[in-house]
C-alpha cells in the first residue's frame, strides 16, 4: 500500500477508536502508549479473523484443507500411528499437520488459534474450550529390576519412601505435576527429591544411576528392557486423564473427526478407558497442592 492511503487509513482508525496511535514528526513515526496497549489485542483480532476464514474455507471445500493438531510427548509410537491411520480413513481430504506439544504449549496455541485441536492432560484450565470424552490411563511404577519393590505383584506408594521421583518438568503441565505429587503424599510417599526428565533414554539413565523411580503406563516404558521392571500401584491411585480439546465454536467436521480418532486409538492401543468421574479433574486452589 502506498504511503498516502496508509496514512489516511491510520487516521480513520484513530478517529473511530478515539485514541491517537502514532506520534508523527517530519523525520519519524513512533507508536504511542495507547497504541502499544492496543497492539496485542489488534494482533489477536487478526489471528481470529484468519482462523475464521480458514475454517470457512474448509467447510466450503467439503472437509478439505489443513488441520493443525497436537499430541503430548508421552503418547506411544503405536498410538500415534493408529491416530494418523484412523484420521486418514475418516478425513482423507484433510491435510493433518501434527505437532508434539506439552499441555501448556497446546493451551497457549489453542487460545491464540494457532492450533485447531489437541490432546491435553487434566487437570488444567479448560475455559474457552470444548472437550471430547475424558479418558483414564492407569499409571504404574518403573524401577530397576533389582529393587526390592520389583519383587512385589503390586507396589504401594508408601513402599517408595526414600526414592527420588523422576517427573516431567512442571512447566509442561503445572496442575498435573502438582496433583500427582499431592496424591503421592496422601498415600504415604514423599519423594526424597524430584528429578526432571522426559526422554525415555534419559529417564532410563536416571533410573539405573541411583535410587529413583518413575511413573508411567505399562505400554509406554521400556518394553523388553531387562534392567527395568514395571509394576502396577496398589489401588491404582495414579492415572493420566486426557481428552481432545478445541476452542469453543470451532468444532468443525475435521476437528471432531480427529477427536473421535484419538479417543478410539487410545482405547485400542493404550488401554485407556472412560473416566467415570463427573467431568475432567478440577483445578484446586494452589494451597491444596503439595509442592
Amino acid at each position: 500500500m502506498a504511503q498516502p492511503p496508509l496514512s489516511q487509513r491510520i487516521q480513520r482508525l484513530e478517529r473511530e477508536l478515539g485514541v491517537r496511535l502514532f506520534e508523527r514528526t517530519s523525520r519519524q513515526v513512533t507508536i504511542t502508549k495507547g497504541g502499544t496497549l492496543l497492539l496485542e489485542e489488534a494482533r489477536q483480532l487478526l489471528a481470529h479473523s484468519e482462523a475464521l476464514m480458514a475454517t470457512a474455507r474448509r467447510i466450503q471445500e467439503g472437509h478439505s484443507g489443513l488441520l493443525r493438531a497436537a499430541l503430548p510427548a508421552d503418547i506411544t509410537g503405536e498410538s500415534v500411528a493408529a491416530i494418523l491411520a484412523g484420521f486418514q480413513e475418516r478425513e482423507g481430504g484433510v491435510e493433518l499437520e501434527l505437532h508434539e506439544l506439552t499441555t501448556a504449549e497446546q493451551l497457549a496455541r489453542l487460545a491464540s488459534h494457532d492450533l485447531d485441536v489437541g490432546l491435553i492432560h487434566h487437570p488444567c484450565d479448560v475455559s474457552g474450550l470444548e472437550l471430547g470424552p475424558v479418558l483414564r490411563h492407569e499409571l504404574g511404577v518403573l524401577l530397576p529390576h533389582d529393587a526390592p519393590q520389583a519383587r512385589l505383584e503390586t507396589v504401594p506408594l508408601s513402599a517408595l519412601t526414600g526414592h527420588d521421583l523422576i517427573l516431567f518438568p512442571r512447566a509442561h503441565a503445572p496442575a498435573v505435576h502438582d496433583d500427582l505429587l499431592t496424591t503421592c503424599a496422601r498415600h504415604g510417599y514423599t519423594p526424597a527429591s524430584v528429578r526432571h526428565g522426559q526422554g525415555p533414554s534419559f529417564i532410563r539413565g536416571l533410573l539405573l544411576g541411583g535410587r529413583a523411580v518413575a511413573f508411567g503406563p505399562r505400554d509406554a516404558h521400556h518394553a523388553g528392557d531387562r534392567d527395568l521392571t514395571w509394576r502396577p500401584l496398589s489401588g491404582a491411585p495414579l492415572a493420566w486423564r486426557h481428552s481432545a480439546a478445541w476452542p469453543k465454536g470451532r468444532g468443525d467436521a475435521a476437528v471432531r473427526a480427529f477427536a473421535d480418532t484419538v479417543t478410539e486409538a487410545l482405547g485400542r492401543t493404550a488401554t485407556a478407558g472412560p473416566d467415570l468421574s463427573a467431568g475432567p479433574p478440577r483445578l484446586r486452589p494452589a494451597a491444596e497442592y503439595w509442592i
